[in-house]
């Protein structure tokens, strides 16, 4: 069998979370200054040529939109504080659940980096959703996927059963 051969870049940080639905990665194009309009592209190359057809931005902006839109990715936003409280973490299960919601939607969920929020989050969406019962699972699996730890900040975001 031959391999289609990928064109564009890879983000950085890319990890599929649930294999070919839910993905995450660092802000396209990179942020800050490093942030590149011509990496953009090439990212959102490479995610459409490995499925993924919906971006979902934890940064609470607009920024890039118009390129994911653009690019025919639909795009939906939602501001997570890096210091987001435990009692505000369901509504942002909701929205990844709304994401998901579609059975054809492949989304990228991304934050400027890959932090202990972002990790909380995962692993609390997997006990959330029910796909996952016992938080210390969850909560090693989504470190298994990113290969670092999630320190206490992004612990206390994964509610008990």
């Amino acid at each position: 069998m031959t391999k289609k051969k990928s064109t564009g870049l890879e983000p950085r940080g890319f990890r599929w979370v649930i294999k070919d639905r839910l993905a995450i990665a660092e802000r396209i194009g990179g942020y800050g200054f490093q942030h590149r309009r011509v990496r953009r592209e090439e990212e959102i190359i490479w995610l459409k040529d490995h499925g993924v057809n919906s971006i979902m931005s934890l940064l609470g902006s607009n920024q890039n939109s118009f390129a994911y839109t653009g690019a025919g990715l639909s795009f939906a936003s939602y501001e997570v504080p890096s210091d987001l409280e435990p009692q505000d973490a369901p509504a942002v299960f909701k929205v990844l659940a709304e994401a998901l919601a579609d059975e054809s939607a492949v989304v990228l969920v991304h934050r400027d980096t890959i932090d202990d929020t972002l990790g909380g989050i995962l692993a609390g969406y997997l006990v959330y959703s029910k796909m996952v019962d016992d938080p210390v699972v969850a909560t090693d699996v989504i470190q298994r996927i990113l290969g670092q730890a999630i320190g206490p900040e992004g612990r206390r975001l994964i509610p008990e059963p």
